[in-house]
């Protein structure tokens, strides 16, 4: 695909993506996910749960070993910064640690004054964040409830990532904590875009703290079969696999992001070029209560987000999709994809089995698919619930910029022959314009149209 007029015109007047930080177990640099994408090796391990029938391995990507104390000393070079992490902190809940790091990560590369950073308003993605703790200080106060201290009134609320980041950052504008479920990290940068687009704030800190979800939510979703099992071989990388005819789930991982937005002009004025451009959003909701994707909801809000963008489906160079590795979650997107970005961008339709050997049978090469590329990063990093949309823009940026798709490795049975999906091999392309999608319990879309920055945006 060549880059459309469209994209072209829209450069110099884009809301940018000007700096982000990012925290995985593979990953505590924006540098170091770069490389990950490029490898395209999954980074999951084997863990267990409770199940009905014993324990359940399951694949995950957990920060089991995760230290402020030793992120501060690898990762902030400045000492005040490193104190003031320390002294806020220190003794807040894994999610508020992991909030505080990457934001502070993405506003030290963004090169902000006091003065900007006490104008720049933050937005913390995600709800129900430190489920593991509620779980332990229930556990603890049912035994001896003389061991609950003062300080689980801020432990026990998400507001506490929003008050702990501002005191890190020293931003100081508006805040806004958004729930959203899986599709929570979208929302809110969405939500910051209106905000800066709009000019109710020079610009937003967006923040998706690690979900950390507790045995009792990791249990639950096993026994509704939408958590990936580990087969008798042990192997967990091979456990997640989305789009692929033998998904069976998803892998939980600790994901955390952050990520700073502007006009463009503000981040040129400090000599940085932006990581990339936000060029329209669409969201919307199905209307219903439940765990059931709704494709037509998923068409709405893709078509939506490229309406926002003034982008037709074929200035779409590549997709990130939700992908979570579950049979109903990726059969539903998949045919939704078939619908926007399809031959026919029309209705959606359903390829057979038969129909797909055929197309097998009879297509020389992956390429005479058309449409734009599409993978899952979840493949790689797992699915960070909250912080799955944040990260997953971050790595969509990482790739348009970059020239490459990163490899889908455990998918050798694509669901769908008529999407152009990576398999395990990366992709080298030009990719002037992406979609990222976000799809979450209650019938919650999130799409975002990403764009790259070239030497040529630069004023």
């Amino acid at each position: 695909m060549k880059p459309s007029q469209a994209v072209q015109q829209r450069r110099g007047t884009d809301i940018v993506v000007t700096s982000a930080g990012v925290l995985h177990p593979a990953a505590t640099t924006v540098a170091e996910l770069d490389r990950v994408l490029r490898r395209g090796e999954p980074a999951l391990r084997a863990t267990s749960v409770p199940g009905s029938g014993g324990e359940l391995a399951i694949p995950a990507a957990h920060l089991d070993a995760f230290d402020l104390r030793s992120w501060a000393q690898d990762h902030c070079d400045d000492l005040p910064s490193r104190r003031r992490l320390r002294r806020v902190a220190s003794r807040a809940t894994l999610p508020v640690q992991t909030a505080c790091c990457v934001a502070l990560s993405a506003c030290t590369a963004a090169r902000l004054t006091s003065a900007e950073a006490r104008d720049t308003s933050v937005v913390i993605a995600g709800n129900n964040l430190a489920l593991t703790h509620q779980s332990r200080t229930a556990t603890a106060y049912a035994a001896d409830p003389s061991v609950i201290r003062a300080g689980h009134l801020l432990d026990c609320f998400d507001t506490d990532a929003l008050g702990a980041v501002g005191e890190v950052t020293g931003c100081g504008g508006e805040g806004w904590p958004i729930g959203g479920s899986s599709a929570a990290g979208a929302l809110a940068l969405i939500h910051a875009t209106r905000m800066v687009a709009t000019g109710q704030s020079p610009r937003c800190l967006v923040v998706a703290p690690v979900n950390d979800l507790s045995p009792v939510e990791i249990s639950a979703f096993a026994k509704a079969g939408a958590m990936a099992r580990i087969a008798a071989d042990g192997d967990a990388t091979a456990a997640c696999r989305p789009f692929d005819e033998s998904h069976d789930g998803f892998a939980a991982a600790h994901i955390a992001a952050a990520v700073l937005i502007e006009p463009a002009s503000q981040a040129y004025r400090r000599g940085i070029r932006p990581l990339g451009r936000i060029l329209g959003s669409g969201t919307g909701t199905d209307g219903r209560r439940g765990t059931q994707p709704d494709t037509d909801g998923q068409i709405r809000a893709m078509r939506t987000a490229l309406s926002d963008a003034g982008l037709a489906p074929s200035d779409i160079d590549y997709v990130n999709a939700h992908g979570t590795g579950s049979a109903i979650g990726d059969d539903s997107e998949a045919a939704a994809l078939s619908a926007v970005f399809g031959a026919g961008e029309g209705a959606v339709t359903e390829a057979t089995a038969a129909e797909r050997a055929v197309t097998e049978a009879t297509a020389p090469e992956e390429a005479a698919v058309e449409g734009p590329w599409i993978n899952s990063t979840k493949a790689l990093l797992g699915h960070g619930l909250g912080a799955a949309g944040l990260v997953e823009a971050v790595a969509t940026l990482l790739q348009l910029t970059g020239g490459y798709c990163h490899a889908n490795p455990r998918l050798a049975k694509p669901v769908r022959a008529d999407l152009r999906f990576v398999t395990d091999t990366i992709t080298g392309v030009p990719l002037p314009a992406g979609l990222s999608n976000s799809f979450a319990f209650s019938g919650i879309n999130a799409c975002l149209v990403l764009g790259r920055t070239t030497e040529e945006d630069s004023p």
